[in-house]
């Protein structure tokens, strides 16, 4: 009896389930719940290079470790960061290029780190181009540094399209600057009123800081106008070269 009352147990429990699914039919995952996360981002270690094609092959950790020098350790993530940056620029729509998060006098700015008012876009970006190219001049130690780079520096480029080629200009040669780096010369000393007194290394681990940090701040500006970052895109744009 006691089985055959377990058996009209499970079999009545079972009906319920069934008619229950039949009422409710399964929600629709959203394509965030869908997408294989591998496709959600990019970062360092998914690509080299920005945009580089899926079929490419990405080294081994092994394999980076044969051939390894300090400039393409460093290198390997400040061109991503290049790219981080310099796409944001190209997205930013030139209506945008004088959007300032908030108005006001903040006072209290320590000298040489900025104005007491909010960068606008455009300042950002000619701010991080101006400094790429004084840490070119530091590292080089050929020519003196464009000075006054915390409030624009000496370029005349205004316009979204000048500014987009002056940081242009200015990822290449520091690119080519951190690419001297080698680990004969990478605790030399370097003199100069930006990121000095320092090494050459030392120099360069700013370099890496400084475009992350101001990019940081140029992603809220894109999220508060509604736009995305390209590299925070599901199929991130090729830059403009």
């Amino acid at each position: 009896m006691h089985h055959s009352l377990m058996k009209l147990v499970f079999l009545v429990a079972g009906f319920a389930v069934a008619t229950l699914a039949n009422c409710f039919p399964a929600r629709a995952q959203s394509p965030a719940e869908t997408t294989p996360p591998e496709h959600k981002r990019t970062d360092p270690q998914q690509v080299s290079e920005p945009l580089a094609a899926a079929s490419q092959k990405r080294p081994t950790a092994a394999e980076l470790s044969a051939k390894e020098t300090p400039a393409s350790a460093i290198l390997r993530t400040f061109e991503f960061e290049e790219y981080q940056f310099r796409s944001a620029a190209e997205a930013m729509p030139a209506e945008k290029y004088g959007y300032r998060p908030a108005q006001g006098d903040y006072g209290g700015v320590y000298p040489g780190y900025g104005p007491k008012e909010l960068r606008t876009f455009a300042e950002q970006v000619k701010h991080v181009a101006c400094s790429n190219f004084a840490f070119a001049a530091e590292l080089d130690g050929t020519k003196p540094p464009p000075p006054n780079c915390d409030t624009g520096g000496p370029s005349p480029a205004k316009t979204r399209d000048e500014l987009v080629v002056y940081l242009h200009d200015s990822f290449k040669a520091l690119k080519k600057s951190l690419d001297a780096i080698t680990k004969e010369n990478m605790f030399q000393p370097i003199e100069g009123p930006y990121a000095g007194p320092n090494t050459r290394l030392g120099l360069a681990t700013v370099c890496l800081w400084h475009v992350a940090d101001h990019y940081g701040q140029l992603v809220l500006y894109m999220r508060l106008n509604g736009i995305v970052p390209p590299a925070s895109r599901p199929n991130p744009p090729e830059l403009k070269d």
